[in-house]
């Protein structure tokens, strides 16, 4: 069944007319790499495209989990979530610690009680270059060296970070809404980490507000480069009559740091009109820190605000 449904995804037509030549190479290559995951731990459809190639940053692995009851053959489509630092996702194999999101398990278990849409997700694999990636770079113009407050840094010159999104927008995005059954539009289109790849997730909806409709912060690691990401939100964010966000924090280690910057993060999104509850939440989370184990814990909420049934209609 897996060989089948492999065989069915890559013989699913490419879109080249929409995709650049960097892309149409990606597609190609990597379609040639998917193989199957399994193993304990992973739960459900995964497969793995390995040393995904791109013009703008360097290669690395995109895993990709479907939904109970996905065929290429069906006419059916699906909303897909984009999530960084993708080895810690779905698969403890990989995980940075051994604990994994359990995206997988989540996505299962919303699933079964009816309370999410089936969507596809995304896991893209960070690389050693993760600050540099991940660090918004138009939040830091004009400066010198960049810190992210836990001894990473680099110079405001050589973040990555817009050359990611490009690697996101113009190159992966593509090649998954060939090769996969999705939806492609904003509206069905998200993005979502955790720490750096929070403050990343924010970055791109701001950055390509027409690509992206639904980002998450997860322990968002405001701190970086003395808070520069939330004056730049303040003249970025988009319209919340057309996006959502999801954000939350824990209160230990680490996450003990975030609580005024996330006050001030959400004053600056209630006064550019999101409303609670509607197209935006922010949670705090007593007594949790920053690990993998913590956000494992609450993955489902995310994936739920994201992709459960509609709210009430925001503003536009």
């Amino acid at each position: 069944m897996r060989a089948l449904l492999l065989a069915l995804v890559l013989l699913a037509p490419l879109t080249s007319r929409a995709q650049p030549a960097p892309a149409r190479m990606a597609a190609a290559a990597s379609a040639a790499a998917a193989v199957p995951v399994t193993g304990p731990g992973v739960t459900g459809t995964l497969w793995r495209h390995a040393a995904f190639p791109s013009a703008f940053v360097a290669a690395r692995t995109v895993d990709v989990w479907l939904p109970p009851g996905y065929s290429a053959a069906s006419p059916r489509r699906y909303p897909v979530v984009y999530l960084h630092d993708g080895q810690n996702v779905f698969d403890p194999a990989t995980s940075y610690t051994g604990v994994d999101w359990g995206a997988d398990e989540a996505m299962t278990d919303l699933l079964a009680v009816r309370a999410i849409a089936p969507a596809i997700l995304v896991g893209v694999w960070n690389t050693p270059a993760r600050f540099a990636e991940y660090m918004p770079a138009k939040a830091v113009t004009g400066r010198g060296g960049v810190g992210s407050g836990t001894g990473a840094t680099a110079e405001a010159s050589a973040l990555q970070s817009d050359a990611y999104l490009r690697f996101l927008v113009t190159e992966l995005k593509p090649f998954v809404d060939a090769h996969y059954r999705t939806l492609p539009g904003r509206a069905h289109t998200s993005v979502m980490g955790s720490s750096m790849g929070g403050l990343v997730s924010l970055y791109a909806i701001a950055e390509h507000p027409r690509v992206f409709g639904g980002a998450a912060g997860v322990s968002t690691h405001w701190p970086a480069a003395g808070g520069a990401m939330v004056d730049f939100l303040a003249r970025a964010l988009p319209s919340p009559g057309t996006h959502r966000l999801y954000l939350d924090h824990g209160t230990a280690t680490l996450d003990s740091l975030y609580a005024p910057y996330q006050a001030r993060v959400d004053a600056l999104v209630a006064a550019r009109g999101y409303r609670a509850g509607v197209n935006w939440t922010t949670r705090r989370f007593d007594g949790a820190e920053h690990s993998e184990r913590a956000w494992r814990a609450r993955v489902h909420l995310p994936l739920l605000f994201l992709l459960g049934p509609p709210r009430e209609r925001a503003p536009v």
